[in-house]
């Protein structure tokens, strides 16, 4: 199987791995129980996605597709991010043999499922003044 160098710089030496214990918004995607599996947490300072770790179990180019996903992200804004695509992660890592192509869904729909659980914390209910008084003390 032939992979570009830029896949095997990421799968050898991934960027932003970890988690985020004190993240913003966390999404996973993929089945740990089958195979390929990733998390994603993101951290939101101003709507921008100031760090962005993930955990993944899988193969080389699942490593490759978190770790590329990460670094066309990180810095830029939600709304940006939002945008990011499985197309989007596989051109930047210069292509994927078509039988990896379905390791790049992990990454940006993690991103994605991280994006949302974020928005998901933002909304309070105004009849919850706990919750109103603990985020106004932040």
């Amino acid at each position: 199987m032939d992979y570009t160098d830029i896949v095997l710089d990421h799968a050898r030496n991934p960027r932003n791995v970890g988690f985020i214990e004190d993240h913003d918004g966390m999404g996973t995607y993929g089945d740990p129980n089958c195979g390929d599996f990733a998390v994603m947490t993101i951290k939101v300072r101003g709507e921008r996605l100031t760090d962005v770790r993930y955990l993944v179990q899988g193969c080389g180019a699942a490593i490759a597709t978190c770790s590329m996903a990460t670094e066309l992200v990180k810095g830029k804004p939600l709304s940006e991010a939002r945008k990011l695509t499985d197309e989007d992660v596989t051109e930047a890592l210069g292509g994927l043999p078509e039988v990896k192509l379905h390791c790049s869904n992990l990454a940006a729909s993690a991103l994605q499922n991280a994006i949302e659980d974020y928005y998901k914390r933002q909304r309070t209910d105004l009849h919850n003044w706990r919750a109103l008084y603990t985020r106004a003390m932040r």
